[in-house]
C-alpha cells in the first residue's frame, strides 16, 4: 500500500453555524466509510467558524472517485446555509507516513 496522495478541504462557517457545520462533518464521516477508496479519512476544527476535512488514498481513481463522491454532493446541499465562503480544496502529495 503505497499512500501517497490526499485532498485538504478547509471550511469557513457562518457565524453562529459552526455547530451545526461540525455535526454534518460528524455525520459525513458514514459516508466517507463507505468509499473503500478512502484510506484515512479527519474532520477537524480549528476555532469556532473555521473547519476542515483531510483524506488521503492510494490512487488517483481513488481520489477522483471521492471528489466526486456523496460528501461533495451533501456539501452541496448544505452549503448556502452553512458556510461563509466557498470551501478551499487543495490536493495534496504525501511525503511522509508513520
Amino acid at each position: 500500500m503505497t499512500l501517497d496522495r490526499g485532498l485538504l478541504a478547509l471550511l469557513e462557517a457562518k457565524p453562529g453555524k459552526g455547530e451545526a457545520l461540525a455535526a454534518f462533518l460528524v455525520h459525513s464521516r458514514a459516508l466517507a466509510v463507505e468509499e473503500t477508496g478512502t484510506v484515512t479519512w479527519y474532520a477537524f476544527k480549528l476555532s469556532e467558524t473555521a473547519y476542515g476535512i483531510f483524506d488521503s488514498f492510494n490512487d488517483e481513481d481513488a481520489r477522483q472517485a471521492h471528489i466526486n463522491g456523496q460528501i461533495p454532493i451533501a456539501l452541496g446541499h448544505v452549503a448556502a446555509d452553512l458556510l461563509a465562503s466557498e470551501p478551499t480544496i487543495r490536493p495534496t502529495d504525501i511525503i511522509a507516513v508513520k
